[in-house]
């Protein structure tokens, strides 16, 4: 068995799986189904994820695993993000969207106290700010 492929092998236009079959018992299913972002991945990008992991994300451990620098270790990582965030794909949640979470929670909460008594408004007004 091969392993899945993203693009046409022809011209680069992303394939869509039209069939699926059981092994066991042979039920077979037929429309359009799309492939997960992971499936995107190079068998070398899928084996040093693997590595990454196993680490626990630790660059100093995995840069002793693989033999490589951090520097490559970014780059790979880097390059990992964009193969996951192609086209096609439902974008990862961004590092600014994860901080606009926690601020957002944040100013809620702060709103929450000057709702039930526990903060004045010009000290919720200097913590919103910042100050």
């Amino acid at each position: 068995m091969i392993n899945l492929f993203h693009q046409c092998p022809a011209c680069g236009s992303p394939l869509i799986i039209t069939e699926c079959q059981c092994p066991a018992c042979k039920l077979q299913l037929r429309g359009e189904f799309q492939l997960d972002r992971f499936s995107r991945l190079t068998n070398d990008q899928l084996a040093f994820i693997r590595v990454f992991l196993s680490a626990r994300g630790n660059l100093t451990e995995t840069e002793k695993i693989l033999g490589i620098s951090y520097p490559t270790i970014r780059n790979k990582l880097e390059e990992i993000n964009a193969a996951l965030e192609q086209k096609g794909n439902i974008p990862l949640q961004t590092a600014s969207a994860v901080s606009g979470n926690a601020i957002e929670n944040e100013r809620q909460s702060v709103l929450q106290k000057v709702a039930q008594g526990q903060l004045s408004a010009a000290e919720a007004l200097r913590q919103l700010q910042g100050k």
